[in-house]
């Protein structure tokens, strides 16, 4: 019998925490297999705030991630809060603009700076049935999407990077708390004729029952989202004709989407947005990060920067706890409760903005969470 490869960590998930995580590890000198199971919808219309350069600079990629094929973002507008129009420009932001990232691309070459570094890449590669081993290994099996059978390997610490799900942390018996039942219906429109005018500006527009997104996309398509309660009738009747027509009825958005053409839309696609975390980030032999430690509602803008974050710090803390520091692991746990907080006092903020529609149950709802130190519900649930 061959014997069970072993290395000193696999990370679970091919995104950019799971990246992040592998390359600050191999960096380090660990052994590594990245395994990205590659499953879901596609992502798009995702961005990256212009601060983001600073960790992909702190990880050594950011020319070969950020070089080519994706779209400048110079500005962002708002209808939040009235019914006029609000522009913020990056002229004077020290970081520069951001960007509408093309994700399929973003995360593939994460994934191949990951690889150039000395990590080992199981791409369409599902991490399966992690077991605890009475020496403190794991034993895991692989299993590769594409028919190319299962195998097993042992590591020394694993990284939970699976997204919003956390699989192997909640199998370890972490909980996920979350904290509101946000979803978003979103679609992608045709690219606009050759003799409109375009704007590359990202746009926000809230309604009585939620709130909408819309952003040029680098194929130069637009992607538009409608982000509301599942139990509410915004989401129910989510049909292509009541969609359209709900989508018609804004003041900006509107104006924005009709050069990509609306006379044949299909039904949106529907995804989990909500706010979400970890009772715990860290156990025995594992650690998560991404999503997977903490999603936050898109209105932040701050997921895939929270995501390189997250996954830096992780795989920073994870080789420091190898080399047998113990404080390593509550410090990293201690960054991640900082940026929660953070994000909380934020969106609590921005949500005291919109006073027009109190009385809706969407907007009353944030209304009780804008008071400090809310009580979000225990459980589980696109950016």
């Amino acid at each position: 019998m061959s014997p069970v490869p072993g290395y000193d960590v696999v990370v679970a998930g091919g995104g950019p925490a799971g990246c992040a995580a592998a390359l600050a590890l191999v960096r380090a000198g660990r052994s590594v297999l990245l395994a990205d199971a590659g499953t879901g919808p596609p992502k798009a219309g995702e961005a990256l705030v212009s601060v983001g350069r600073l960790l992909l600079a702190d990880l050594g990629v950011e020319q070969p991630v950020l070089g080519s094929g994706h779209l400048p973002c110079h500005g962002n507008l708002s209808a939040w809060g009235s019914a006029e129009l609000h522009a913020v420009d990056f002229l004077n932001d020290p970081y520069g603009h951001g960007w509408h990232l093309d994700r399929p691309l973003f995360d593939r070459r994460l994934r191949e700076a990951a690889r150039a570094a000395g990590a080992e890449v199981a791409e369409h590669t599902g991490v399966r049935c992690p077991s605890r081993q009475p020496d403190g290994t794991w034993r895991l099996a692989l299993r590769d999407r594409c028919g190319g059978g299962e195998r097993t390997v042992r590591c020394r610490w694993v990284v939970d990077a699976t997204g919003r799900g956390a699989a192997i942390a909640v199998r370890s018996g972490a909980r996920r708390c979350t904290g509101d039942r946000l979803t978003a219906f979103h679609l992608t429109l045709g690219p606009a004729a050759p003799q409109a005018t375009t704007d590359g500006r990202s746009l926000v527009e809230s309604d009585p029952d939620g709130w909408w997104y819309t952003a040029l996309l680098p194929s130069r398509r637009r992607l538009v989202a409608y982000f509301t309660d599942p139990d509410l009738p915004a989401a129910t009747s989510r049909g292509a004709e009541q969609f359209r027509e709900r989508l018609l009825a804004t003041r900006h958005l509107s104006r924005q989407v009709r050069p990509h053409g609306l006379t044949t839309l299909r039904p949106p696609r529907r995804a989990p947005a909500h706010s979400a975390h970890l009772d715990r980030v860290h156990g025995d032999g594992w650690t998560a990060a991404g999503d997977a430690a903490a999603a936050f509602d898109p209105l932040s803008s701050q997921g895939i920067l929270t995501a390189l974050y997250t996954g830096l710090s992780a795989g920073r803390a994870v080789d420091a706890r190898l080399h047998g520091d113990r404080a390593a692991l509550p410090d990293y746990a201690a960054k991640v409760a900082t940026a929660r907080a953070a994000y909380q006092h934020g969106h609590r903020a921005v949500h005291a903005q919109e006073t027009r529609w109190a009385d809706r149950p969407f907007w009353a709802r944030r209304q009780r969470h804008t008071r400090p130190n809310p009580h979000p519900r225990k459980g589980e649930t696109l950016r």
